[in-house]
């Protein structure tokens, strides 16, 4: 896994090879990325990165000059490295081992940017739930985007918010955003 853009642009990062993650493509997040300069200035937003995995996301926003970011995982060995990764690397990422449903339900806090990348394998039914639980709980700012990566076979676009997707190869990104009143947008970028 490397870091794409900012301070720490080209550096590779090696995570265990125990952790029970499937990282983002490098070529998936560079689109996402690219996507996501159209819309923000990086400098000082608040990023949530659930289900976070290696970090890879993560670390990505710090690079390019994020403000906090909170990355939440259910897994261990996840939060260790991602903790671990953060010291070395000097990135204002603070880790947190929780269940990601539980740690939406509870959390007061608003973000900027809220990023989702489930297990492709989770249920139709908590892939909308979870979008659904982020905006009743207003975790996300007004101004704000929310990003659920899945697979091209877990369909959310129906879902309130929903704004467009970009899809990339079996990898899709939904984007979700406060008041969109788009026909509903799918661009498939790899054909």
């Amino acid at each position: 896994m490397r870091i794409i853009s900012g301070k720490h642009k080209g550096r590779r990062l090696v995570a265990p090879k125990n952790l029970p993650v499937r990282p983002t493509t490098d070529m998936c997040k560079e689109a996402l990325f690219n996507v996501l300069n159209n819309y923000f200035n990086f400098h000082g937003l608040k990023v949530l990165d659930l289900f976070a995995g290696t970090g890879s996301i993560s670390y990505e926003f710090a690079s390019r000059g994020s403000g906090a970011i909170t990355s939440v995982d259910g897994d261990m060995g996840c939060v260790n490295f991602i903790k671990k990764t953060a010291t070395d690397l000097d990135l204002n990422i603070t880790a947190v081992k929780s269940d990601v449903f539980s740690f939406v339900e509870n959390s007061k806090a608003t973000f900027d940017i809220i990023f989702a990348d489930p297990p492709y394998e989770m249920s139709q039914e908590d892939f909308e739930r979870l979008v659904q639980l982020i905006f009743e709980k207003e975790l996300l700012d007004e101004e704000g985007m929310l990003i659920v990566e899945h697979s091209k076979y877990t369909k959310l676009e129906h879902l309130t918010n929903f704004s467009f997707a970009k899809i990339y190869g079996g990898s899709v990104f939904s984007f979700y955003e406060f008041e969109s009143d788009d026909e509903e947008d799918y661009e498939d970028d790899e054909e």
